[in-house]
């Protein structure tokens, strides 16, 4: 293979200079992400109000009931000792009812999102006084001396109300979060192409036909793949291995282009692969990464990229060298777009953390598993 003749080819497509790139792209680039907003999702999913199957919404809302048990058992006891024991007994039948009613929910949340709303309301609330008479069956098998008929209809129908006011806590949560998903949705679509990613890899196919024409293939292989992942309509959630693969492609794409100045590791758990996180949360990180710790430094820099199963935890680690000739810090878009649709997702059940620590550049999340 005469690649004595073919390398000074290659070598000046790698070593293009990116601002012309750029300056060649301005005009045609986004439109590319076009054809995908007409199938986009819409910004209002009516399954998002009973999306109740996270330990937020749980501890939320049983802080919620337990407060208004507190003050009802307030007005209703003449001591402080009756009112101690009114709530211990009425929180028997309020823990059970909450958490009989979110579990119960969480399971029909697709049936219920396709009721109408009178519908929705009347269902809930029924389930609202079920959930609370057999919270108060419970507690008979208690104390069944204070059993009666008309205190069992007067906590049903406290169930009732209090179903009413779950359900409006849900969905005046969910019109609070629109906004957060239409900007969560518009970034996720600004950062899903980088022109000088997609014209770099162009010119490293082009340069690497000459000389390998089956890597040049694999390098256009890889890039269907991870475009074809961007520009496919976005579901709720795919699994951690999901996004190690699309990571993986779009690292093997720079290291045919960066060489020896890019050294990337991977410790991966197997057990941490099915964990379900938003898609595209791995690559906009890893490409950050090499975009402020590698690209910028002559010599070069180090990528981990490590994850970890704990218990019912994923932990996830992608830490980037950072020399001190690094480019201009960026907006931090990527982060931001990365820990608004975690919160989206798993609510306080998932934690975010970025910092710089010396010369090096931590991430680092904790997902559910």
């Amino acid at each position: 293979m005469p690649a004595t003749r073919d390398k000074p080819d290659a070598k000046p497509a790698r070593q293009a200079d990116e601002s012309d790139l750029l300056a060649g792209l301005n005009g045609s680039a986004m439109p590319a992400a076009e054809p995908e907003s007409p199938s986009a999702p819409p910004l209002f999913d009516a399954r998002r109000v009973f999306d109740v199957c996270h330990v937020g919404v749980v501890l939320r809302a049983l802080l919620a009931v337990q407060i208004c048990l507190g003050l009802g058992m307030g007005l209703a006891a003449s001591s402080a000792d009756q009112w101690m024991i009114l709530t211990a007994s009425g929180t028997v039948v309020s823990l059970t009812a909450v958490l009989l009613w979110l579990v119960t929910v969480c399971g029909l949340q697709g049936l219920l999102a396709r009721l109408g709303r009178p519908g929705q309301w009347l269902a809930l609330m029924g389930l609202g006084a079920l959930s609370a008479g057999l919270g108060w069956r419970l507690l008979m098998l208690v104390s069944p001396e204070s059993d009666n008929v008309f205190r069992q209809v007067m906590v049903m129908l406290t169930g009732a109300v209090m179903a009413a006011s779950v359900f409006s806590w849900l969905r005046q949560r969910e019109r609070m979060q629109r906004p957060a998903h239409a900007t969560a949705r518009l970034v996720e679509l600004q950062s899903r192409i980088r022109p000088h990613f997609l014209f770099n890899t162009l010119n490293t196919a082009i340069a690497l036909v000459r000389v390998d024409p089956a890597r040049a293939e694999e390098v256009l292989e890889d890039l269907a793949e991870v475009f074809r992942v961007a520009l496919m309509e976005s579901g709720e959630a795919v699994t951690l291995e999901q996004e190690i693969d699309l990571a993986r492609r779009y690292l093997a794409i720079e290291q045919i282009r960066f060489g020896e100045r890019l050294r990337v590791s991977w410790v991966l758990d197997p057990a941490a692969g099915l964990a379900r996180v938003p898609p595209l949360l791995l690559q906009p990180l890893v490409e950050n990464a090499v975009r402020h710790g590698v690209e910028p430094n002559e010599a070069g820099g180090d990528l981990l990229v490590k994850t970890e199963q704990r218990g019912g935890e994923v932990f996830l680690s992608i830490v980037n060298s950072v020399s001190g000739l690094a480019s201009t810090p960026g907006h931090g878009m990527a982060l931001r777009n990365v820990r608004e649709r975690l919160h989206l997702m798993h609510d306080v059940a998932a934690r975010f953390e970025a910092r710089r620590q010396g010369d090096e550049f931590h991430v680092h999340l904790v997902i559910p598993r």
